[in-house]
Formats: C-alpha cells, structure tokens, sequence
C-alpha cells in the first residue's frame, strides 16, 4: 500500500473519518495506532512484533531514565552520583539495543564479507551471501532506531519521559512517516496532541496540496526519470561518457524529487490528521556550500547527526584539527546508516572531505578579508554553487551503484569513453523514443522550473492561495494518472 495508490487513497479516507469521529482523545490514539498497524502489515507483517517489542522497550527505558533519584539515603551527594550513573547506564543500554538490532539486520552480512576478505576465509563470505539472501531488513528500521535513540537521549538531558504506553507507540508507529521519515522527536508531536483541534479550511487544502505535490514529484517526475537512470546504469559496459554524465545528473534530480515527495505526502497525511511533520528539504540544489547543502538536504537526519553525534563528539569547540576529524567521523556514519556497502561509506567519507575542505576554506576567509570578499561577488557565489553541486552529484555514482566495482567503472569512465554503437538506439530510440539533446532539454527544463520555484519562494515570497492550490489538485492527480510510468518504480529511500 504505497502513497500513490487508490488503496492508500481509501486507506487514508477511512482513517481521517475515523480519527475526528471520535472525541476522546485516547480514542484517537487507538485509532491511530491501529491504522499504523495496518499500514506496515501491508508490506511487512512478519517484523510488526519486532517493531512493538522495540517501542516498548523505549518506553520502558525512558522511564527508568526519568525517574527521580532516591532520597531516602542520607548522604544526598552519593545519590546524586549514583542517580547519574544509573541514568548513563541506562541510556547506553538503549543506544547499544538499537545499535545492535540495526547490526543484526542491515550490517552481518557486510561484517562477514569484509572480515572474510580481510582474511581469506571463503566460509565468512558463503555465509554473508547466505544472510544476504535470506534475511530481509525491516522497512523503516533505520528510522525506527535512530527516533529511539533521539527520545532516550532527549530524556537523559531533562526532557519528561512518556507516560502512556499508548500515546508513545501511536507516535513511534505513526504510519505517515514510519518507512522513510521524516525524523521526528517525540515531544514535538506530544504536544500538539494535547492542542489538537479539526484543521481549517486551509489547512485541509494544503494536506491535500502536499499529497498532490508529491505524487507529481515522484510518479509524473521521478518514476520517468528513473526509467532512463536504470536503463543506463544496467548497461555500463556499453554507456560511454556522456550517457553516463546524463545518467548521474538525472539520479541526482530523481532521487530528490522521489524522497522530498514522499515526505510531502507524509506531511500532507499528517496535516489532515492535525500534525505537522518537520521539513526535510529546503531546496538543496541551490546551496552554495556543502555545508549548506548539508542544512537543506534531508534536514532532519542532518539534525539527528548534529544534535545526537557531532556535538557529543565534542563539535567545533575543540579546535579546527578536531572539528575536522568530527565532520569525517559524522559523515563516515551517515554513509553506513544508509546501507551496509563500501559505496554508501566512500560516499560518506568524501562528503566528510568535502565538509572539511569548506571549513578550512572558511577559517582561511575569515584571516584574508580580499578572500572573503571574492566569496562573496557574485561570480564567487557562482563558483561556489558549481563547485558544490558538481561534488553533490558526481558523489551520487556511489550512491546509486554502492558496488565498488561498479562505481569505479563509471568514474573510470567520466571522459573520453565512447559508446557501444547500439546504446542510443536500444536506449534512447527505443526504450525512451527520445534522443540525447531532447533528454538535456527536458533536465535543463526541470531545472528551471526548480529555478522558478526558488525565486517565488525566496525572493518574491510569492505563495499560492488555497482557493487555486484546490483548483490544482485534480489537475496534478490526473497529470500523474496518465503520465507516469505503468510499472511505478519502487520509492528509494526504502532500502535505507
């Protein structure tokens, strides 16, 4: 039951009925629950318990955690310690559960495979490609572990732990941003629980807006996008270098618009439920930085990774070297969270370069005024942009084909390669009816219209009423019924 579906339409219909029929609000909760249940059965019944058992445990915990120390004894210093280990004790105890439920799904088989290189042992590696094949990761399950983390850390450094099993689990399981976030805490959502009201007009209008956004960004845009993205990369030996360019700028634009519109059906969802879900983009193509890049892009793990991993490790506060070592370190990490190959961890640790690159080019700027100057011209701001976008993308090769073998063969293969004679033809010709020039013409189409988009949004502050975003909404949804693919392409961020 994916987001562009009938069966979610009517899925979603029945539960929004249901949940402001009711009153009470332990009532809404219940139904919001049982709706999340419902949800993830549709796709993976079998790992529901695993899923219950872990929210509960991090229920369980916070609570262990929040409770107050015991005053009884007489030497109030030594409870105070003793309360503050048994907290951090407590708290580790949590952060290691959720670690190693994500090792023991997503990481055996890479571990095995690489300690089996490292030392030659075949039977290390039949046995991760035996895991491999048959063990299927929980959908969500970097999600799940990462929020738990969050809330048993928020609570260790003051926040109140939860006291209904209930309202937790329905946050925990909220099936809007269960699979693929957003990220979100759980005290944002407690609260406006306890404030909830039936949306207004507007508000309805834009949940609805949101879902139809969505829906054009990954069935009309990204699903057609990936046809040609497949095509190329599953026919490497034959692409020469230009196809491989066009394929690794068309990923990049297709991986946007399928994870940034499967959060706004997931914020769209929640706005007609009366919750709202944090942004998780904010127009990343246009950063100037890979820094900034890093606060538009999937912007709620880049919180997670500031709040729960940078500054524990000590942030910018120990000197340049350390902070360095900290922006390497933190990305090395995104990459592994996003998948369990040397792919996504190259892929981390050349952001972590890139992060480090941008800091020590900006400590430089701030002791040579002419630099900072430069920077800041417009061709400076130009150069900037170029520079960061060319590194985004062409970092994209490893994520999309976190095979190294692959990988390598495509940056191998960035200049001076020439084409099998039959690629254009079976590709292009055949398979899209389009031929190199017209594809560029559509990307740089695209492009403009997210040009467009930018400048009313930042530099004309031009929004859209909701009286024409309602007269939009069947034109988009009828847009994407007849011009996406018939095979819709499985939503990406998925697998992570």
């Amino acid at each position: 039951m994916t987001f562009i579906s009938i069966a979610y339409g009517l899925f979603l219909l029945s539960v929004i009925g249901i949940y402001w029929s009711v009153q009470q609000q332990w009532l809404r909760m219940w139904a919001l629950l049982a709706a999340s249940i419902v949800f993830y059965s549709s796709f993976q019944v079998q790992y529901l318990p695993l899923l219950v058992a872990g929210t509960w445990v991090t229920f369980q915990l916070g609570q262990a955690i929040d409770l107050p120390p015991d005053w009884r004894n007489n030497d109030w210093q030594f409870a105070q310690q003793d309360w503050n280990r048994r907290r951090l004790r407590l708290l580790w105890l949590g952060i290691g559960v959720n670690v190693l439920l994500l090792v023991g799904f997503k990481y055996i088989p890479f571990l095995l495979s690489t300690i089996g290189a490292v030392l030659g042992n075949p039977d290390l590696q039949n046995s991760a490609n035996w895991t491999r094949s048959n063990l299927i990761v929980p959908l969500g399950l970097s999600f799940f572990c990462f929020e738990c983390i969050a809330y048993l850390v928020d609570v260790y450094r003051g926040a109140p732990a939860a006291q209904q099993f209930l309202k937790f689990s329905a946050y925990k399981l909220f099936f809007a941003k269960l699979i693929s976030g957003p990220i979100t805490r759980y005290h944002s959502l407690a609260a406006q629980v306890e404030t909830q009201t039936f949306p207004t007009v507007d508000r309805l209008v834009e949940g609805v807006w949101l879902i139809a956004c969505g829906a054009v960004k990954k069935g009309l845009l990204a699903d057609n996008l990936g046809v040609l993205v497949d095509l190329s990369f599953q026919n490497l030996q034959r692409a020469g270098s230009g196809d491989l360019w066009l394929a690794t700028v068309t990923y990049g634009l297709q991986l946007y618009l399928d994870f940034s519109g499967y959060v706004d059906m997931a914020r769209g969802s929640a706005v007609l439920l009366g919750f709202d879900l944090p942004q998780n983009f904010d127009f990343p193509y246009f950063s100037t930085s890979i820094a900034d890049f890093w606060r538009r892009w999937h912007m709620t793990l880049g919180d997670w990774l500031r709040n729960y991993l940078y500054f524990p490790l000590g942030g910018s506060r120990q000197g340049l070297l350390r902070t360095c070592l900290n922006l390497v370190i933190v990305m090395a990490i995104a990459g592994i969270w996003h998948g369990a190959t040397w792919g996504f961890v190259v892929w981390g640790l050349l952001h972590g370069v890139a992060l480090v690159v941008h800091r020590l080019t900006e400590a430089l700027s701030q002791r040579q005024p002419w630099l900072k100057s430069a920077w800041q011209s417009l061709p400076g701001v130009v150069l900037a942009w170029f520079l960061t976008q060319s590194m985004v993308f062409s970092t994209w090769i490893f994520f999309r084909l976190p095979d190294l073998k692959e990988s390598w063969l495509v940056v191998q293969r960035l200049w001076g390669h020439t084409a099998d004679a039959q690629f254009a033809q079976k590709v292009y010709l055949e398979a899209l009816g389009l031929a190199p020039f017209q594809i560029v013409l559509l990307l740089w189409g695209l492009g403009v219209a997210m040009g467009a988009a930018y400048l009313c949004d930042r530099a004309f502050k031009l929004q859209l009423n909701w009286h024409i975003k309602l007269m939009l909404v069947p034109l988009c949804l009828f847009a994407v019924w007849v011009l996406a693919p018939k095979d819709s392409l499985p939503y990406i961020y998925f697998d992570f």
